[in-house]
């Protein structure tokens, strides 16, 4: 089993799967596509037809995306408890998953990661949000709050212990902590302050994290 990714400093879109996939403690390899060089689509489109990372190579399949990779592993390891035991918090979960899927173009585009944005750093000014980007932010922050008040008191992640919530908002959390996001600024009351903080420090993200600096100091 192969996971394609692109480079542990910059690709928020394969953290999502490989915080998944290290949580139900899947045996697999990393194939390393960096980004950002004039080669990179052609050398992504060896691995994934998609011309996108992250893909899964398992079985002779290539699954691209990285719900499509989330859903595989839920099917692949059943007794790992990746969404809220609860129903009602489980379907809430889900909602949040797919809605940071789908949705937040501008925070992913005004907020992005590159080569001067590495994901493991915090720059030196706090970027000035846009119009558009602070009610981006804004609604991020309510649907947190949101959650931690219905389904999350238990534990520090969004419905109390982690789940694939957490993996899919763990890079928004290191987009507002480079970007010096003032997450005061946008309705928040120590709810996205302390939920942000338990994402960063979450074991397999300190590895992760590692990581992407070993690559930047390579």
């Amino acid at each position: 089993m192969k996971l394609i990714l692109g480079d542990k400093a910059y690709s928020t879109w394969s953290l999502r799967p490989w915080l998944v996939l290290r949580r139900c403690g899947a045996d697999f390899n990393e194939v390393m596509v960096p980004l950002n060089r004039p080669d990179t689509a052609e050398a992504i489109a060896r691995h994934a037809p998609a011309g996108k990372v992250p893909a899964l190579q398992v079985d002779g399949v290539t699954i691209w995306d990285s719900l499509a990779i989330t859903l595989w592993a839920e099917e692949r390891f059943p007794d790992v408890a990746l969404w809220p035991a609860d129903a009602k918090a489980r379907w809430v979960a889900r909602s949040t998953v797919c809605e940071m899927h789908s949705a937040f173009g501008t925070l992913r585009g005004e907020l992005g990661m590159a080569p001067d944005h590495p994901m493991c750093v915090v720059q030196d000014q706090p970027h000035v949000p846009s119009e558009a980007l602070s009610a981006d932010i804004r609604r991020m922050i309510a649907m947190w709050k949101d959650a931690k008040a219905r389904f999350g008191q238990n534990g520090p992640f969004l419905f109390g212990d982690w789940s694939v919530a957490d993996a899919f908002f763990t890079p928004v959390a290191a987009r507002f902590r480079h970007f010096r996001i003032d997450l005061n600024a946008h309705g928040d009351d120590g709810t996205a302050k302390a939920y942000i903080d338990a994402l960063l420090s979450q074991p397999d993200f300190l590895d992760w994290e590692a990581a992407g600096r070993a690559e930047l100091a390579a």
